[in-house]
Order: C-alpha cells, then sequence, then structure tokens
C-alpha cells in the first residue's frame, strides 16, 4: 500500500502513527462501550505499530482522525497462507454515512492485495445487524461460525 492515498471526498487514509493514539484510544473506548486500561492500551498500540503483522490505518479529513481499521495477519496452515483479519473498524458517528468505513475497507483490501493475502476476514458479534449488513455490501461472504469459550483468570 502506498503510505499515504487520497480518495475524492478529501478524505485521506493512511498508516496510523504514535500520535494517533490518543484517537485510538477514544475510538476503541467508545466501540467496546468501556474505558479500557490506558496503560495496557499504550503498551499494545507501541507493539502493534511497528509489527510487520499488524495494520493499523487511519481515516482523516483536514487533518483530524475520524477513522481506523486495525489488521492483524496470520500465516494459516489450512490456507496455505497469509490471511488477514480485521479486528477493529471505527467511524466517529457523526461522518458515519459518507463511505468513511467502505474507504478504509477498500484501502485495507488494497494492501491484502499488494501483500498477496489469500483472505481478508472479520468476524463481528451477531448483534450488531448493521455492520454484518455493512461487511456484506463490501463483498465479505458469510462462511464460519465464530465460536468463543471466555477464560477467566
Amino acid at each position: 500500500m502506498p503510505t499515504q492515498s487520497t480518495f475524492p471526498s478529501d478524505l485521506t487514509v493512511r498508516p496510523a502513527t504514535q500520535t494517533d493514539e490518543s484517537a485510538v484510544y477514544d475510538f476503541l473506548c467508545t466501540l467496546e462501550e468501556t474505558i479500557l486500561d490506558p496503560r495496557a492500551f499504550t503498551a499494545i498500540f507501541h507493539h502493534n505499530t511497528v509489527s510487520p503483522l499488524v495494520h493499523y490505518l487511519v481515516a482523516e479529513r483536514q487533518g483530524e482522525v475520524i477513522g481506523f481499521i486495525s489488521c492483524h495477519v496470520q500465516y494459516l496452515l489450512h490456507h496455505t497462507g497469509k490471511v488477514g483479519e480485521i479486528q477493529e473498524l471505527f467511524v466517529r458517528p457523526e461522518f458515519r454515512n459518507q463511505r468513511v468505513g467502505q474507504q478504509l475497507v477498500a484501502a485495507l483490501t488494497a494492501l491484502a492485495i499488494e501483500e498477496n493475502f489469500v483472505n481478508l476476514e472479520v468476524t463481528t458479534n451477531q448483534k450488531r445487524v448493521d455492520t454484518i449488513r455493512f461487511y456484506e455490501r463490501e463483498a465479505f461472504i458469510r462462511t464460519h461460525v465464530k465460536l468463543v469459550k471466555p477464560i477467566q483468570s
């Protein structure tokens, strides 16, 4: 992926940097409907922004970060190749329905093609009906059922 892509709507999608941490933290607290541990968040954010197996992209309009998408990459035996999984996608509410999410997914898809991913995958809670509809519009296909086993420490 080029280091920066500009779309006709004056939206720029670019790789996230350390300076985007505060905005991304706010986005994910909103997305998860909780206050995340800021120290743990910072440690993970810094670790992942330098990992070649994690891609963080932000959408920016007029210098203001308004959206975020993350993708974690794995080399999976059963796919015999590189698979990216979207972990988080967030667009500030006042910028929704303006194709920001679509453009974040498009930029990530271009990166996946450039890096020869076999698949780009996403999992979302089944209660997020609008989110599921969004991904299906973006050509994601329902092929699996995800089961989760909570591990309590």
